[in-house]
């Protein structure tokens, strides 16, 4: 198992932290085999790790009219123009295992504009990278083009979210130097 990675910050001990977390974090060692970096960094900090759970999973856990791997997706291209390596490598992992695709990934954190995806999903991460990288500029012709994909309002928000907690987690992912689980790499690359 790797050790957990976090330079600048202390990693508490899972049998330290309080019951919640503690229990949260074997639950997910229990369902993946390994507790991800980003829940032994994040814990350093209780509270702020409940808030950040809290909104990750109602951004991404939920049901609407983006699919989970969609969601990834997102998350994958936005890390990758955000520089954040382990929310490449984690996200990009579980993109491989929700799209049931080994290639995806890889092709959406190099270059998601000649990634083997529709066009829908083209004009959503177009939309999700000028959140990540210049929201400023947003402007009414943004929501006309994304809308003219079939999204929602609800899903345009939801875009829009994912894009920007993610700017948030990759940019402490980047402050602590969290490193990815070495299980990540391989993880949806090859048949089990």
């Amino acid at each position: 198992m790797t050790q957990p990675i976090a330079k600048r910050f202390p990693t508490p001990a899972i049998a330290s932290l309080p019951d919640d977390i503690r229990t949260r974090l074997l639950a997910v060692q229990e369902k993946s085999g390994f507790v991800p970096n980003v829940f032994l960094t994040l814990a350093y900090r209780p509270d702020e790790f409940r808030a950040f759970f809290a909104y990750h999973d109602a951004l991404m856990e939920k049901d609407s009219g983006l699919s989970k791997a969609e969601r990834e997706m997102i998350v994958v291209a936005t890390s990758a123009a955000n520089q954040c390596h382990y929310c490449v490598i984690a996200h990009g992992a579980i993109l491989r295992i929700r799209a049931k695709n080994p290639l995806l990934a890889d092709q959406i954190a190099v270059n998601y504009r000649k990634a083997d995806i529709t066009e829908r999903q083209r004009a959503m991460l177009d939309f999700a990278m000028k959140v990540s990288t210049a929201a400023h500029r947003i402007s009414e012709a943004d929501f006309t083009e994304i809308a003219h994909h079939g999204f929602s309002d609800d899903d345009i928000w939801d875009i829009a979210a994912i894009s920007a907690f993610f700017a948030l987690s990759n940019r402490m992912a980047n402050v602590t130097a969290m490193r990815p689980n070495d299980e990540f790499y391989m993880m949806g690359r090859l048949p089990k």
